[in-house]
Order: C-alpha cells, then sequence, then structure tokens
C-alpha cells in the first residue's frame, strides 16, 4: 500500500523536462530577447557558431535547432541533423530558402519560421536607403567630418509627385505603400495577384516590365524562391530608367549582382541600396575588420559612390526582434504538444 501511495505522490509532482533547442549564431541581442521570451519554458542553449556542416556536432542531441539565415541547412546538413536527433527546425527568421526543405520532407522534420514580425522595421529601412541615395547623405556626412561644406554633387529631388515601384506587395510592400503613400508619391505594384489593402491606398498594378520602365524608385520585397531568383537580371536591368533608384531589403538572390555591377559601370542606373547581398552567407553578421574579404563582386560594388550597402540590418529593431521571439517560442511549444500552426512550412 505504501508503494502505492509513493507512486502516485511522485507521479503528481513529477515535472516536465523542458525541451532542449540549439540557438545558433546566436548574438547576444538573440540572448537577450529569446530569453526573455522564454520565461525557463524551454532549456535554450546559444552558440555564436554559424551551423554548417564543419559545426554539425554541437546539434547532436537537440531535438531542436533554432537557426538564422546566414546558417547553412543544405541536404547533408539535414541529413546529419536528423540522424542526430533533431526533429525541428524552428528558423528565426521568414524566410527559408536556406533550408533544403526537401530533405526536411523525405525525413519527417517539421520546420516552423516566423511568418511574419514589424512588417514596419523592413519599410522604413527602405525609406532609410532611399533617402540617404536621393540627399546623398552618406557622402554629406562623411564631408563635413573633413571639414568641406559645398554642396556640389549633392543635388537630390523631391520624393513628392515621382513614381515609386514596390515589386512584392506582402505586408512590408504595402507598409512602404503606405508611407510612399504619405509622401505624396505614386505607387506601383507588381505581385502575382493585388493586395486589396494597396488598392485602397490607390496603388496600380502593372507587369514587371512596365512597372520597371515608369518607376523613379524601384523597392523589392519579393521572397526569394526558384521563380523569383535574379528577376531583376540584365533584360530587367534594361527596362529600368538610367536614373532610377534601386533599393533591396528582402533577399540577395533576387538581383544578378554581376548584371547590376555592369549597369552601375555603364551609368544605366542611378542608385543603388542594397541591405542584402546574394553572396552575403558566411560574410554577413560577422566582422572582417582585420582580414580581406575575398569577394570581387562585393568589393566592386562599394567602389561605386552611388551605392550604399548594409549588412541585412533592415529587421533590426526592437519590435522586430520582440516578435520574432514571441514566435520562435511559440512555435517550440506548439511542437512540443503535437500542433501545427500558422508558422509550420514542413510536413
Amino acid at each position: 500500500m505504501k508503494d502505492s501511495v509513493f507512486s502516485s505522490h511522485v507521479s503528481i509532482h513529477r515535472k516536465r523536462l523542458p525541451m532542449k533547442c540549439l540557438v545558433t549564431s546566436a548574438r547576444p541581442y538573440d540572448r537577450e530577447f529569446l530569453e526573455k521570451a522564454n520565461e525557463n519554458r524551454h532549456e535554450l542553449c546559444f552558440v555564436d557558431s554559424r551551423l554548417d556542416r564543419s559545426t554539425l556536432s554541437l546539434a547532436r542531441g537537440y531535438p531542436a535547432v533554432c537557426p538564422f539565415v546566414d546558417d547553412r541547412l543544405d541536404e547533408e546538413c539535414v541529413d546529419a541533423l536528423f540522424e542526430g536527433g533533431t526533429r525541428l527546425l524552428a528558423l528565426r527568421s521568414t524566410g527559408y530558402n536556406h533550408v533544403d526543405l526537401a530533405t526536411a520532407r523525405k525525413r519527417g522534420m517539421t520546420v516552423m519560421r516566423v511568418r511574419e514580425y514589424s512588417p514596419f522595421s523592413v519599410a522604413e529601412f527602405a525609406l532609410g536607403l532611399m533617402l540617404v541615395l536621393n540627399r546623398h547623405l552618406h557622402r554629406a556626412y562623411n564631408r563635413v567630418r573633413e571639414g568641406n561644406f559645398l554642396l556640389d554633387g549633392l543635388l537630390g529631388f523631391d520624393m513628392h509627385g515621382r513614381t515609386a515601384g514596390i515589386v512584392g506587395t506582402g505586408k512590408i510592400g504595402t507598409a512602404l505603400a503606405r508611407i510612399l503613400s504619405g509622401m505624396g508619391c505614386r505607387i506601383l505594384g507588381f505581385d502575382t495577384s493585388p493586395n486589396p489593402s494597396c488598392l485602397s491606398l490607390g496603388v496600380e498594378y502593372r507587369p514587371l516590365e512596365s512597372l520597371l520602365r515608369e518607376s523613379d524608385i524601384v523597392s523589392l520585397h519579393l521572397p526569394l524562391i526558384p521563380e523569383t531568383r535574379h528577376v531583376i537580371g540584365r533584360k530587367a536591368l534594361g527596362w529600368m530608367k538610367p536614373t532610377a533608384m534601386l533599393v533591396n531589403t528582402s533577399r540577395g538572390g533576387l538581383i544578378d549582382t554581376p548584371a547590376l555591377v555592369d549597369a552601375l559601370k555603364a551609368k544605366k542606373i542611378g542608385a543603388v541600396g542594397l541591405d542584402v547581398y546574394e553572396e552575403e552567407e558566411g560574410l554577413y553578421f560577422r566582422d572582417h575588420g582585420e582580414e580581406h574579404i575575398d569577394d570581387d563582386t562585393f568589393a566592386r560594388l562599394l567602389t561605386f559612390s552611388n551605392v550604399v550597402v548594409t549588412g541585412h540590418q533592415a529587421y533590426f529593431t526592437r519590435e522586430a526582434l520582440e516578435g520574432i521571439a514571441g514566435a520562435t517560442l511559440s512555435n517550440l511549444d506548439d511542437f512540443e504538444a503535437s500542433r501545427k500552426n500558422e508558422n509550420t512550412v514542413c510536413p
């Protein structure tokens, strides 16, 4: 009888063991926001190492792995993660082009993403790039620090009344359309289907060629999938006005970078703002200040005075990090409870 009572007592008070999750490519701000959202629900282990074939051993024994956009989850990596016991990839990003989904499906692994976070963070950053390029703020800043107060070469234009083309009118594209509409821009949109929110703002939908030919400013907000890779290539760049501005805060692979460099050299495009770069893997989110960057195309981009490049920073606001952390922890909760949610990419 005593044994029976003791067993019942243990059963009632046994605590659920927290699920172990390895957070890779973790920076101090990732730890801060994820730990705050976690509230000790799961056992989070943070490593600053980028997850790729050389660091796979770090993930062995973790049922959940939480990677970022600079982690490489190709077929070999996903297979090895599965063999090591990983059953969930809880991505800290909206895009999932860095994950071999076919292999994850074949293995029966669950892949969850952050379907959305603050769209305003990226939209406002895109506007920031436009203003920097148009009013040459980067050049003016450097001049004044050197005691040069001449305005020569800093002439911009009123954005009011200009035509802005938004390629991809989801939540971020819509947020940007709202901002530009308030500035008095005429707005053209391109997407697989019109967004009612954009239509209510007066956005005029066009085929891509027509949008590029008419726009003074083009901002990219498409996901990177096989159909959108190099959507801005040599032909598309040839459609654009030689004075046009191109801004990309989405995914680097949307632009054929060598073709863009050629267009810049030939003065067939007016200005370019890039927060993303198609070969950013292994380059971004790291300090390379004490080493040589062995990427001739990237180095060439930096030589143009009408090009501004930032390091995948557009999402980086407090509100966005809170949203990413909250969604990531909800994904861990739902996976542990065998629940699917709108963030589930596969199965």
